[in-house]
């Protein structure tokens, strides 16, 4: 599906971005998807202090407070340029009250070292396109995002939940733009995305009863298709707290990593709406 046919997330108005409907997040009918004010932190870094010399190697944001359905502000600084190192950090708000904060990390572009260094093997998987039948998440017109599982019997059933106790693998693609007249760059597709590592990494038996207070994101080079691959490559949880990663892909190879740190957020049976992916904590 073209993102450019469906309803984008967010709306300008001044200094303001406007969310639409879709933006609804899974935790709370009057919230916002956690995943969307990862991609406007790094929309809005990307725009001011993106640099063609300089690789986005990791982003980190935490959720400690719920994003209403409301209008955001994005407000980013740079707090750091060297010689090879810059770092920017940034914060969203809502109404003046503070949501989200994150920073990212720039590293510049260099000859490739000589010599060999231990790496695991890439996943040998089938690409996207030979895989039969995408499912998309979400109601109402576009879904969310567009989904192609791997594993079979292990990423959805019957009733839309996550589940499934097998290590777990998928490609994903986004079905909409971020903002209205910004297409989707490679890093804002990897950042909006590297959110889904919670309800992939941290769902189990009994669906996702974990919600996660953070992402953070490290590529060692950006991707270069849409579809971007998941492979759960860690869970542990103990006291009601789980940390997840998962490995990311493109249809090239590795990309990078995913990890999320969760908090116990029980719900009833088939509660989580799949499809509109993680939130943040209350």
């Amino acid at each position: 599906m073209s993102e450019s046919l469906s309803e984008p997330f967010f709306t300008p108005a001044g200094d303001l971005l406007v969310p639409s409907q879709q933006a609804r997040g899974p935790w709370n009918p009057n919230s916002m998807h956690g995943r969307l004010l990862a991609g406007l932190l790094a929309h809005t870094i990307e725009r001011r202090h993106g640099d063609p010399d300089f690789h986005f190697a990791r982003m980190t944001i935490d959720l400690f407070r719920l994003p209403p359905l409301a209008p955001l502000g994005v407000e980013v600084r740079l707090v750091r340029e060297g010689n090879r190192i810059k770092v920017a950090e940034g914060l969203i708000t809502s109404d003046g009250v503070e949501v989200a904060r994150g920073n990212v990390v720039m590293l510049r572009r260099a000859e490739q070292p000589e010599g060999e260094v231990w790496s695991p093997p890439n996943w040998d998987v089938p690409a996207p396109d030979d895989l039969r039948l995408p499912q998309g998440w979400g109601s109402g017109g576009a879904p969310m995002w567009e989904t192609r599982p791997i594993t079979a019997g292990g990423f959805l059933r019957g009733s839309g939940q996550v589940g499934g106790v097998e290590q777990k693998r998928a490609w994903i693609r986004e079905s909409r733009v971020l903002i209205e007249g910004a297409p989707l760059t490679p890093f804002v597709r990897a950042a909006v995305a590297a959110d889904y590592t919670n309800p992939f990494a941290n769902s189990g038996s009994r669906g996702l009863n974990f919600v996660n207070a953070d992402v953070t994101l490290y590529l060692h080079r950006l991707p270069q298709t849409a579809w971007i691959g998941f492979e759960v490559t860690s869970h542990q949880s103990e006291d009601g707290v789980a940390v997840g990663d998962c490995t990311l892909y493109d249809e090239r190879g590795a990309i990078g990593k995913s990890l999320v740190c969760g908090v116990a957020n029980q719900r009833a049976p088939g509660a989580w709406r799949g499809g509109r992916g993680p939130a943040v904590p209350p």
